[in-house]
């Protein structure tokens, strides 16, 4: 599992971008996920999650909110 923080939110496309630990940016898609609802999250929050790769580029997958 990748940890990072949650750096954008595009709220009204469900979608945003994490920050890893290694200053890589993923995207990632509301649908990704786990125990939390979209609409729940703020930026700066800490997440792990686990990398797929996509068509665009790195996706995050599984992104659960962990204690920072």
């Amino acid at each position: 599992m990748h940890k990072g923080k949650i750096k954008k939110l595009v709220r009204e496309r469900g979608f945003g971008f994490i920050s890893d630990t290694d200053g890589n940016e993923v995207f990632f898609h509301q649908s990704s996920l786990i125990d939390v609802k979209f609409e729940a999250l703020s930026e700066e929050q800490a997440v792990e999650f686990e990398v797929e790769k996509s068509p665009k580029g790195p996706r995050a997958i599984n992104v659960k909110v962990v204690a920072a």
